[in-house]
């Protein structure tokens, strides 16, 4: 009879350990930080503005911001608004590849978001190409991607120059990462960064960053059609064992604004500002529970893992 411990010793000879009571990690980003913050929803150079005058404002370190309509949905003028003000403040501007199962007219997508971001068909594949090659004309170095084949394809034109070098592929919540070995999977196949379930616990984070030394990317408030969690308090933990980690911070209680656009007013720009107000206070949380912890070494103005634009 297979008893637990055998299950974890298995485990443990295949690469993978389960983990019961996680280790620190003493990795850490280019610049020496354990952790970045992240806003994500960023809809345009709007939105953008909105966010960064609010982290002037109350003094947070915003060093990526990422958005969810797609490059489909911006404009050739919008998307170089976005690159310059990322190339001033040292931001890495992460763009989402438009096409998505969720918006087209095939029906699965319709009734369970597990095949939302993916790319029905060939063409979908070409047109997340199409969205990646003209953000790269425009200055965008990082890109969203949340389909299997569409990251694999990104990454050859990388490595035959079709792509930049230098591309961040980021891999979006909708591309289930629950797991050690399909953190390994998404790195073999080009990822650069991590998005990963928005339930783990964290053992559950430090069998990701056993497999990995890639960031990590985890919302800590989670929009309501990923779960709606507040996990605040959980920070000091979820960095220390998932370093070098992205704190993404989402908004429960928040209207779906994707695709974005003038349509919606001032909700998106109002959103991107108390996203920001949230890093605020979760950095307070990090200070006061950890004082060590939140204590960054002097930053880089421009660390070399950011994917800042180049316009």
């Amino acid at each position: 009879m297979t008893t637990l411990a055998d299950l974890h010793a298995l485990m443990a000879r295949l690469g993978h350990p389960v983990v019961t009571a996680p280790a620190p990690s003493v990795a850490r980003f280019a610049d020496g930080a354990p952790y970045r913050f992240e806003i994500p929803s960023v809809e345009g150079p709007e939105v953008l503005e909105a966010v960064v005058a609010e982290a002037d404002l109350l003094n947070v370190p915003v060093h990526r911001t990422s958005q969810g309509s797609g490059v489909m949905m911006l404009s050739d003028a919008e998307i170089t608004r976005m690159a310059r003000i990322g190339a001033e403040r040292g931001i890495e501007i992460n763009l989402f590849l438009g096409p998505r199962a969720a918006w087209d007219t095939g029906g699965q997508a319709k009734v369970t978001q597990a095949v939302g971001a993916a790319a029905r068909g060939n063409a979908m594949v070409a047109a997340c190409v199409a969205d990646a090659l003209r953000a790269c004309e425009l200055g965008i170095r990082s890109l969203l991607v949340g389909d299997l084949g569409t990251l694999e394809v990104l990454t050859t034109m990388k490595a035959d120059g079709a792509l930049p070098s230098s591309l961040v592929l980021k891999t979006s919540v909708l591309l289930p990462l629950t797991n050690g070995p399909t953190a390994t999977i998404l790195e073999r196949l080009g990822a650069s960064t991590l998005n990963v379930g928005t339930d783990l616990t964290v053992p559950h984070l430090a069998e990701i960053r056993a497999a990995t030394g890639l960031p990590i990317d985890l919302y800590l408030e989670v929009p309501d059609d990923q779960g709606g969690f507040v996990r605040f308090y959980e920070a000091v933990e979820i960095v220390r064992a998932t370093a070098p980690v992205y704190l993404k911070m989402g908004l429960r209680n928040a209207p779906n604004i994707y695709p974005s656009g003038a349509h919606l007013g001032a909700v998106p720009r109002e959103l991107g500002r108390e996203r920001v107000r949230r890093a605020a206070l979760v950095q307070r949380l990090l200070e006061q529970l950890d004082p060590d912890l939140a204590k960054h070494p002097t930053p880089a103005q421009r660390p070399s893992d950011l994917g800042i634009p180049q316009p």
